[in-house]
Order: structure tokens, then C-alpha cells, then sequence
């Protein structure tokens, strides 16, 4: 039974934890491309097996396309968010919810220590969010009509 109480590991655990990463000096062009060829809208920027940032569509579309750079030209680290907010596996989903919505961030990497094991999105979070209450509200329309499983 899902849990509107769910940690980031059970969010992981249906979702898959396949994570894609770039290089710091990657151009921004080759993690557009990469964003593309995966359907991800940002792309940890990981060096030396160490997260030092994340580049996302919306560095792209204001770092880049606003500003009059090139793509082709420009390397990741000139546009990724250093200022990273991050989620542990035993983090709550409630927890990580408030953490993207006070910081107004779309994806949350997932650290184990220093090891990058995920990244989470607010669609993750909110597909968890929706289904977990959906599944409370079918058990409680089953209490009151009778058709719950006895031993609760």
C-alpha cells in the first residue's frame, strides 16, 4: 500500500534511479541535445564523480537564448545553478514537496553521502502525491461501504 507519507527511495524505487549527467565543460548545445534524446528537462552536471551543478531548460532559455550566446559555444559551467538543492533517500515526499516549492526548484538530485544515486522531479512528486492519495481515498470509500479487508 502507498503512502501519502512515501520517502524519496520508494519514489525511486518505481521510478528507476537511471540518471544522465553531463560535464561541466560540455557546451551547452551537447546537454540540450542530451535533455532531448532522454524527454528530461535538467541534467546534473557532475565532475571527478562529484555533483557541482545542474543545468536545466530554463538556464538555457535565460542564460543563453535571452542573453544572445551560443549553444555551441558556451560550456555548462558558465550556466548551471551551483546553488544545488538536494534530497536524501529517506527524505519524505511531503519534505521534498515544501523543498521545491520554498526554493522554486523543478528537480531535486538525490545524494547518498556524496554519491548522486537520482534525481527526482516536482511531476515525480506530484504523480506520487496524486496517487497516494488516491489510493487513501478508494481504502476509506471501502471502509464505509463495508468492502475494506478485515485485520485493519
Amino acid at each position: 500500500m502507498m503512502e501519502v507519507t512515501g520517502t524519496v527511495n520508494s519514489i525511486l524505487a518505481n521510478k528507476g534511479s537511471a540518471v544522465w549527467s553531463i560535464a561541466p565543460d560540455a557546451t551547452v548545445f551537447e546537454a540540450i541535445q542530451l535533455m532531448a534524446e532522454k524527454n528530461v528537462g535538467a541534467l546534473p552536471v557532475v565532475q571527478n564523480d562529484q555533483l557541482v551543478g545542474i543545468i536545466s531548460e530554463r538556464d538555457y532559455t535565460r542564460k543563453v537564448i535571452l542573453q544572445g550566446k551560443s549553444s555551441k559555444e558556451t560550456p555548462v559551467r558558465d550556466i548551471m545553478t551551483q546553488r544545488l538543492v538536494t534530497a536524501d533517500p529517506d527524505d519524505r515526499v511531503s519534505e521534498c514537496m515544501q523543498r521545491v516549492t520554498e526554493n522554486r526548484v523543478r528537480h531535486l538530485p538525490v545524494l547518498e553521502g556524496n554519491k548522486l544515486i537520482g534525481i527526482l522531479s516536482i511531476g515525480d512528486l506530484l504523480a506520487w502525491l496524486i496517487a497516494a492519495q488516491r489510493n487513501a481515498i478508494d481504502n476509506l470509500e471501502r471502509y464505509v461501504t463495508g468492502d475494506f479487508p478485515s485485520g485493519y
